[in-house]
């Protein structure tokens, strides 16, 4: 019985709102005429779902390895890292490390794993970079004992100088602020890479902030 009194309520209000909503545009409407809107054009949220032969031809071309994972095989190998930091660009820090870089998950995805010496201090980093097929971006990450943050980064390759120039943003330590920063990755000749790294003062002013050149060992 409860429930019939409450469907009974709730259509009550219905009705009761439908009946002020139908008032109010004959208030607002002609004296003979109530104004009718035509349907709104359906939109994405409305649009029939994509068939399973659309998900899964979209799907085939977003999980297969092209020309840019190929590009990122290449670097497959180990090599010796030498390394240029210029916290005081007067005084430059030279260290040296290596890098052992491999394809995986099916050649999607490039890993390379770096171990060295900064300053005496042991120093091991990690980098992950994928071509993302929908973007059309390189997505890179790095991460290493020298931080505790995650550097997040998107490229474009400009075949012109064959090279891959990465764009991001990272929390200055001292600051406690975002600050943009560039890297610039060169495919030099089969055993020769190098990497640019230019960050922003307190300005925006950008600088360049370290250079590591790889040797294919």
């Amino acid at each position: 019985m409860k429930k019939l009194l409450l469907c009974a309520a709730v259509l009550a209000l219905t009705v009761t709102g439908c009946k002020k909503a139908e008032d109010k545009a004959v208030e607002t409407g002609s004296a003979d005429t109530v104004k009718v809107e035509a349907p709104a054009a359906e939109t994405a949220e409305t649009a029939a779902p994509p068939s399973k032969e659309e998900m899964e031809k979209a799907w085939g071309e977003y999980m297969t390895p092209g020309e840019m994972h190929k590009l990122l095989a290449s670097d497959v190998g180990s090599w010796k890292a030498n390394m240029t930091m210029y916290m005081d660009p007067t005084n430059p820090t030279k260290a040296e490390s290596t890098a052992d870089i491999k394809m995986v998950m099916g050649g999607r995805y490039q890993e390379a794993h770096y171990k060295g010496k900064i300053d005496g201090m042991d120093f091991e980093g990690v980098a992950s970079v994928g071509f993302n097929n929908a973007s059309k971006k390189f997505e890179s990450t790095w991460m290493d004992n020298m931080g505790t943050g995650v550097m997040y980064t998107t490229g474009e390759y400009d075949p012109a100088s064959k090279s891959i120039t990465f764009k991001g943003s990272s929390v200055d330590p001292m600051t406690k602020k975002e600050k943009g920063f560039r890297e610039v990755y060169t495919f030099v000749d089969d055993n020769t890479r190098k990497m640019e790294m230019f960050d922003s003062d307190p300005t925006g002013k950008e600088y360049k902030s370290m250079e590591i050149e790889l040797k294919r060992k």
